[in-house]
């Protein structure tokens, strides 16, 4: 009787233990990996209007949207790109982070494009006037410029928004299935708060308050 395979555990807790399931990673996976932005790499973040940024502080890790209109982030040079600090609810997660620990992750979407850009780097928050005011939209200038000087520029296959079919307009889901802002809002109020009333104000207070 042929002796059987050790049984496979519940959990990975090593390098070796991952490297033995998994198998070494495509040689292409590493290639394309470069320490700068690369030439053929800009269209994509000049195409991109929405990006997550990832950020790591004494309280774990944070991962904040931003968007604006296609190439808000803007390529310095080849070591450095930059994005404005749009208004938001202040809580200003991502720069208390950068603050104490300069690492950032950028994951770059672009409408109808399968394949991702990532970018891995090392993050400042810059208060130049002159870089702020070039970022001015509708008369409004943020109020500050996060910019990142890079370690690593990646892209990433197709194969996960083709899973997700996330830009298949079938795939699209029912805002009214789901709970809105107002309704989210109403059950964590620490007081007295209408979500029906403010889910009929937010549109109004969104172009107000959208820069």
């Amino acid at each position: 009787m042929q002796d059987q395979a050790p049984p496979t555990p519940e959990r990975i807790e090593s390098l070796e233990q991952l490297e033995e399931i998994y198998g070494p990673p495509l040689e292409r996976s590493l290639w394309k990996e470069v320490d700068h932005i690369a030439e053929i790499y800009r269209p994509l973040i000049a195409a991109s209007p929405f990006m997550v940024v990832a950020s790591v502080g004494p309280e774990g890790t944070d991962c904040s949207p931003r968007g604006d209109p296609a190439g808000f982030v803007r390529v310095l040079d080849e070591q450095r790109l930059a994005f404005p600090d749009r208004r938001g609810n202040n809580r200003l997660d991502t720069l208390r982070n950068i603050i104490r620990d300069p690492r950032v992750s950028l994951l770059f979407l672009i409408p109808g494009v399968g394949e991702t850009l990532r970018v891995n780097g090392r993050a400042e928050i810059r208060l130049d006037a002159e870089l702020r005011e070039s970022f001015t939209i509708q008369g409004k200038t943020p109020t500050s410029v996060i910019v990142v000087t890079v370690d690593r520029v990646y892209f990433q296959c197709q194969k996960a928004l083709a899973r997700s079919k996330l830009w298949d307009p079938n795939s699209r889901v029912e805002r009214a299935s789901l709970p809105s802002a107002g309704d989210m809002a109403q059950v964590f109020a620490q007081g007295p708060f209408d979500g029906a009333a403010y889910d009929a104000g937010y549109p109004e207070h969104m172009k107000k308050t959208m820069y």
